[in-house]
Protein backbone atom coordinates (compact mmCIF):
# COMPACT_ATOMS: atom_id res chain seq x y z
CA UNK A 1 0.00 0.00 0.00
CA UNK A 2 3.16 2.59 0.47
CA UNK A 3 3.69 2.55 -3.30
CA UNK A 4 0.27 4.77 -3.12
CA UNK A 5 1.06 7.26 -0.73
CA UNK A 6 1.93 10.65 -2.19
CA UNK A 7 5.32 12.51 -0.56
CA UNK A 8 3.40 15.35 -0.55
CA UNK A 9 -0.43 16.26 -0.46
CA UNK A 10 -1.57 19.87 -0.56
CA UNK A 11 -4.91 21.26 -1.30
CA UNK A 12 -3.74 22.29 -5.25
CA UNK A 13 -1.45 23.26 -7.56
CA UNK A 14 -1.50 27.03 -5.58
CA UNK A 15 -0.56 25.90 -2.37
CA UNK A 16 2.54 24.11 -2.73
CA UNK A 17 5.30 25.51 -1.78
CA UNK A 18 7.34 25.74 -4.52
CA UNK A 19 10.39 27.70 -3.17
CA UNK A 20 10.79 24.37 -0.89
CA UNK A 21 10.45 22.28 -3.78
CA UNK A 22 13.60 23.90 -5.46
CA UNK A 23 15.68 24.24 -2.28
CA UNK A 24 15.34 19.96 -2.34
CA UNK A 25 16.66 20.13 -5.80
CA UNK A 26 13.66 19.73 -8.19
CA UNK A 27 14.11 21.21 -11.34
CA UNK A 28 11.27 19.46 -12.78
CA UNK A 29 7.53 19.13 -12.95
CA UNK A 30 5.15 17.45 -14.06
CA UNK A 31 1.54 18.39 -14.19
CA UNK A 32 -1.43 16.63 -14.92
CA UNK A 33 -4.20 18.25 -17.20
CA UNK A 34 -7.10 17.13 -16.45
CA UNK A 35 -8.71 18.30 -12.41
CA UNK A 36 -5.43 19.34 -11.51
CA UNK A 37 -4.97 22.66 -13.38
CA UNK A 38 -8.35 22.58 -15.44
CA UNK A 39 -11.56 20.84 -14.76
CA UNK A 40 -11.99 17.70 -16.57
CA UNK A 41 -13.55 18.18 -20.23
CA UNK A 42 -13.44 21.70 -19.77
CA UNK A 43 -11.90 23.69 -23.20
CA UNK A 44 -11.60 27.29 -21.16
CA UNK A 45 -8.52 29.20 -21.22
CA UNK A 46 -7.31 30.50 -17.84
CA UNK A 47 -5.68 33.31 -17.43
CA UNK A 48 -4.86 32.89 -13.39
CA UNK A 49 -2.93 29.75 -14.84
CA UNK A 50 -0.88 31.66 -17.47
CA UNK A 51 0.04 34.44 -14.72
CA UNK A 52 0.58 31.09 -12.15
CA UNK A 53 3.33 29.48 -15.12
CA UNK A 54 4.66 32.63 -15.62
CA UNK A 55 5.56 32.70 -11.86
CA UNK A 56 6.99 29.05 -11.77
CA UNK A 57 9.03 29.59 -15.09
CA UNK A 58 11.13 32.41 -13.08
CA UNK A 59 12.26 29.74 -10.28
CA UNK A 60 13.97 28.41 -13.39
CA UNK A 61 11.49 25.19 -13.53
CA UNK A 62 11.45 22.88 -16.76
CA UNK A 63 7.34 22.31 -16.77
CA UNK A 64 5.58 19.69 -18.27
CA UNK A 65 1.82 19.39 -18.62
CA UNK A 66 2.17 15.33 -18.23
CA UNK A 67 -1.45 13.90 -18.77
CA UNK A 68 -3.16 10.46 -19.88
CA UNK A 69 -5.50 13.03 -22.56
CA UNK A 70 -4.50 12.51 -26.33
CA UNK A 71 -2.49 15.11 -28.32
CA UNK A 72 -5.10 17.56 -29.43
CA UNK A 73 -6.52 18.07 -25.80
CA UNK A 74 -3.19 18.64 -24.24
CA UNK A 75 -1.50 20.13 -26.81
CA UNK A 76 -3.83 23.05 -26.95
CA UNK A 77 -3.26 23.87 -23.10
CA UNK A 78 -0.05 23.24 -23.61
CA UNK A 79 0.40 25.84 -26.30
CA UNK A 80 -1.04 28.46 -24.87
CA UNK A 81 0.86 28.22 -21.25
CA UNK A 82 3.97 28.48 -23.33
CA UNK A 83 5.13 24.66 -21.45
CA UNK A 84 6.13 21.50 -23.07
CA UNK A 85 3.52 18.89 -22.54
CA UNK A 86 3.87 14.72 -22.84
CA UNK A 87 0.28 13.64 -24.31
CA UNK A 88 -0.99 9.72 -24.07
CA UNK A 89 1.51 9.69 -21.19
CA UNK A 90 -0.16 6.04 -20.01
CA UNK A 91 0.41 6.74 -16.06
CA UNK A 92 1.01 4.54 -14.08
CA UNK A 93 2.99 2.73 -16.44
CA UNK A 94 7.27 4.07 -16.28
CA UNK A 95 8.20 4.45 -20.02
CA UNK A 96 7.11 7.98 -20.97
CA UNK A 97 8.11 9.53 -17.08
CA UNK A 98 11.71 7.72 -17.61
CA UNK A 99 11.27 9.57 -21.43
CA UNK A 100 11.32 12.89 -19.61
CA UNK A 101 14.11 12.11 -17.15
CA UNK A 102 16.43 11.05 -19.86
CA UNK A 103 15.42 13.79 -22.39
CA UNK A 104 16.55 16.84 -20.21
CA UNK A 105 19.54 14.71 -18.48
CA UNK A 106 17.76 14.89 -14.97
CA UNK A 107 18.00 12.57 -11.71
CA UNK A 108 14.75 10.74 -10.57
CA UNK A 109 15.48 13.16 -7.50
CA UNK A 110 15.20 16.58 -9.40
CA UNK A 111 11.76 15.61 -10.63
CA UNK A 112 8.31 15.72 -9.33
CA UNK A 113 5.07 15.13 -10.45
CA UNK A 114 1.11 17.35 -9.60
CA UNK A 115 -1.81 15.46 -9.93
CA UNK A 116 -5.12 14.69 -8.28
CA UNK A 117 -5.26 10.98 -9.19
CA UNK A 118 -3.97 7.92 -6.54
CA UNK A 119 -3.94 5.33 -9.26
CA UNK A 120 -2.48 7.61 -11.88
CA UNK A 121 0.09 10.28 -10.56
CA UNK A 122 1.26 8.88 -7.36
CA UNK A 123 1.26 5.42 -8.24
CA UNK A 124 3.09 5.84 -11.57
CA UNK A 125 6.04 8.88 -10.26
CA UNK A 126 6.27 6.41 -6.54
CA UNK A 127 7.06 3.38 -8.83
CA UNK A 128 10.04 5.43 -11.17
CA UNK A 129 10.97 7.63 -8.13
CA UNK A 130 10.06 10.70 -8.05
CA UNK A 131 8.29 12.90 -5.79
CA UNK A 132 4.77 12.54 -5.76
CA UNK A 133 2.79 15.66 -5.13
CA UNK A 134 -1.26 14.89 -4.64
CA UNK A 135 -3.36 17.40 -4.80
CA UNK A 136 -7.84 17.06 -4.32
CA UNK A 137 -9.52 17.31 -7.94
CA UNK A 138 -10.57 20.67 -8.77
CA UNK A 139 -14.02 19.87 -10.11
CA UNK A 140 -16.40 16.64 -8.91
CA UNK A 141 -16.41 15.83 -12.54
CA UNK A 142 -14.66 13.22 -13.94
CA UNK A 143 -14.03 10.87 -17.34
CA UNK A 144 -15.39 7.24 -17.69
CA UNK A 145 -11.74 5.81 -16.92
CA UNK A 146 -11.46 8.45 -14.01
CA UNK A 147 -14.56 7.87 -12.27
CA UNK A 148 -13.77 4.22 -11.82
CA UNK A 149 -10.55 4.82 -10.74
CA UNK A 150 -12.06 7.08 -8.13
CA UNK A 151 -13.81 3.79 -7.07
CA UNK A 152 -10.94 2.39 -6.32
CA UNK A 153 -8.96 5.10 -5.08
CA UNK A 154 -11.67 5.33 -2.54
CA UNK A 155 -10.86 1.57 -1.33
CA UNK A 156 -7.62 2.24 -1.14
CA UNK A 157 -7.72 5.84 0.95
CA UNK A 158 -10.01 3.78 3.14
CA UNK A 159 -7.13 0.92 3.92
CA UNK A 160 -4.70 3.95 4.33
CA UNK A 161 -6.94 5.90 6.60
CA UNK A 162 -7.25 3.16 8.89
CA UNK A 163 -3.47 2.81 9.39
CA UNK A 164 -3.04 6.20 9.41
CA UNK A 165 -0.82 6.70 6.67
CA UNK A 166 -2.94 8.73 4.43
CA UNK A 167 -6.14 11.12 5.76
CA UNK A 168 -8.06 13.06 3.07
CA UNK A 169 -7.86 16.42 4.00
CA UNK A 170 -4.86 16.49 6.37
CA UNK A 171 -2.24 18.03 3.77
CA UNK A 172 1.44 17.51 4.41
CA UNK A 173 4.76 18.77 2.96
Amino acid sequence: MDIFIPDMYQKSIYTIDYEKLKERGIKCLLFDLDNTLIPARSSKKNEKLKDFFDELKQYGFKIYIFSNSPKRRVSIFADDLGIEYCYSASKPLKKKFLKIVDDNDLDLSEVAIIGDQLLTDVLGGNRVGITTILINPISIKDGVQTLLNRTIEKYIIKKLTKKDLFVKGRYYE
